[in-house]
């Protein structure tokens, strides 16, 4: 029989005992399945790093299991099947699995026994892989204040976001003047860094931030070289549906490429696939094309 690994965030916001039974009872209808729970934040790194001789590793867990186990990922390695256990849950979705975890654990399931996989590219940035996206400056400063959030009061919800995005936007008074540089073109107040469309989600709306991003090309760039008090309801829009700012002088747009530095004037946040990295001065952004297999 064929043996496969599920790698389990039991912290994940949609992950609960039963639903880990009963994904794991979906799995085992083809192979033999082995459970591993993380316990800490890497861990899963750490335990897909350590499976041998597997033919499938399935994670149930939001974004940053799926992160992790991409960083644990040789080249060798088996097929990646992505269970949607968070809030969000980009990574699965973005692939074409079904929100609910029973369902996407069905078609994976079903996957595995056909070896239906798709080869995709993955992002890295400063040494670290992610799967859809990264960025520096707004969505890395939005991610670290969810996050501030999460930690006093657990995961916050979608109005939340919203009202965390009209904060920050209120609190540089629509202002967003050029705060780092791109090597080769020019200065930008933030950076947005695609590996595939949709960016991200807020509930079911998809945000198509760089809307010719896909997984099987390099890295796509959008940046706004500075953003006015005008700019901002145009901005707004364009996140919302990936129309009319791609040929606007204003910004900044690179498509598949394999390779970005960035310069920051001051250290600024840097987040990838929606955990905060920290501040950084420099981040270069590079393209493995071709990297990993998922089970579609």
């Amino acid at each position: 029989m064929r043996r496969a690994v599920l790698v389990v965030n039991p912290f994940a916001s949609q992950v609960t005992e039963q639903r880990v039974e009963a994904v794991r009872a979906e799995l085992e209808r083809g192979a033999s399945v082995d459970t591993l729970f993380t316990d800490r934040p890497g861990h899963a790194v750490e335990l897909v790093e350590a499976v041998t001789e597997a033919d499938a590793i399935f994670v149930f867990s939001g974004d940053g299991g799926f992160n992790e186990a991409l960083n644990g990922l040789d080249a060798g390695a088996p097929p990646l099947g992505c269970i949607p256990g968070g809030g969000t849950s980009v990574l699965p979705r973005a692939l074409g699995l079904p929100r609910d975890p029973l369902e996407a654990a069905e078609q994976l399931a079903e996957a595995f026994e056909q070896d239906r996989t798709r080869t995709i590219s993955v992002g890295r940035v400063n040494g670290r892989r992610f799967g859809f996206n990264a960025g520096i400056g707004f969505d890395a400063e939005l991610v670290r204040r969810i996050e501030a959030r999460r930690s006093r009061a657990g995961r916050p919800g979608d109005v939340a976001f919203t009202l965390e995005v009209l904060r920050l936007i209120a609190e540089r008074h629509g202002r967003f003047p050029p705060a780092l540089e791109i090597e080769g073109h020019g200065r930008a107040a933030f950076v947005f860094v695609g590996n595939t469309d949709p960016h991200t989600f807020i509930g079911g709306v998809a945000l198509r931030v760089a809307p010719q991003a896909r997984f099987e090309d390099g890295l796509d760039l959008i940046a706004p070289r500075s953003v006015r008090p005008a700019d901002v309801p145009r901005l707004v829009r364009y996140l919302a549906t990936g129309r009319g700012q791609l040929d606007d002088p204003r910004i900044l747009a690179l498509h598949d490429e394999d390779r970005i530095a960035i310069r920051c004037d001051r250290p600024m946040p840097l987040q990838v696939d929606g955990e905060d990295l920290g501040d950084v001065t420099e981040a270069v952004f590079e393209a493995e094309r071709a990297a990993v297999r998922v089970l579609v």
